[in-house]
């Protein structure tokens, strides 16, 4: 116990976000309401990043036309996946992977371009950039799920397709696609896990001591 803690109710709800939160590919129609996509925006924007270079950006879809393209972009990438699958491709079809058409509000999350003279806490680990990127999105997750919407990160695209059709400059690369908007609930099981996709490891399986286990196995995909 420090003088730093938090109160328990405020504990609590920390974890229970975390608990909460899902990938979420179904959504109810809807709008948000004023200010909130720019208050989700902020939460991601309170990310740590390396170095303070702050290298994420966001791209605000408002054209439906371009929303449009988007969609049939990932739609193709899916069935590139599907065919890619050396035995789960007619399961995976089944799945549904987005909610671009369905989402209130679509975002594409990207990396800023010029990160090279970034150096500091990349010297040897340049994909640092990447981390960064991935905790403001998470914040945004979980900022979503505190607000009551859904937030479904995509990644079926190809980063340069994307990157011209949203005008990007060399060296910025897109990372997700994030859907936003209301859902009629939240499930109380990851949707993947729900639908004996794959299932949450146990913690003896992610947690070692001291050194790596002579006995740990990686974790099998499952296609």
């Amino acid at each position: 116990m420090t003088k730093n803690r938090y109160s328990e109710e405020e504990i609590g709800a920390v974890y229970r976000v975390i608990r909460e939160r899902r990938d979420i590919r179904h959504f109810v129609p809807g709008s948000l309401p004023s200010g909130l996509i720019e208050r989700l925006v902020d939460a991601a924007h309170q990310a740590p990043s390396v170095g303070l270079m702050q290298p994420w950006r966001f791209i605000r879809i408002t054209d439906a036309a371009l929303r449009g393209r988007i969609h049939a972009h990932v739609e193709a990438e899916r069935h590139a996946t599907a065919a890619a699958l050396p035995s789960r491709n007619d399961e995976f079809m089944k799945v549904k992977v987005e909610g671009i058409r369905d989402c209130s509000e679509l975002l594409v999350a990207a990396l800023m371009n010029g990160r090279e003279p970034h150096i500091f806490g990349r010297h040897t680990l340049p994909e640092m950039d990447l981390c960064s990127l991935a905790c403001a999105i998470q914040n945004m997750w979980l900022a979503a799920r505190a607000e009551g919407l859904g937030l479904g990160w995509v990644s079926f695209f190809d980063p340069e397709v994307l990157a011209k059709m949203l005008n990007m400059p060399d060296g910025a690369k897109p990372l997700g696609i994030l859907c936003l908007g209301p859902v009629a609930s939240f499930d109380s099981q990851p949707l993947l896990e729900k639908i004996g996709w794959g299932k949450r490891l146990p913690r003896s399986e992610i947690l070692f001591e001291n050194r790596w286990p002579a006995d740990a196995r990686p974790t099998q995909p499952m296609y």
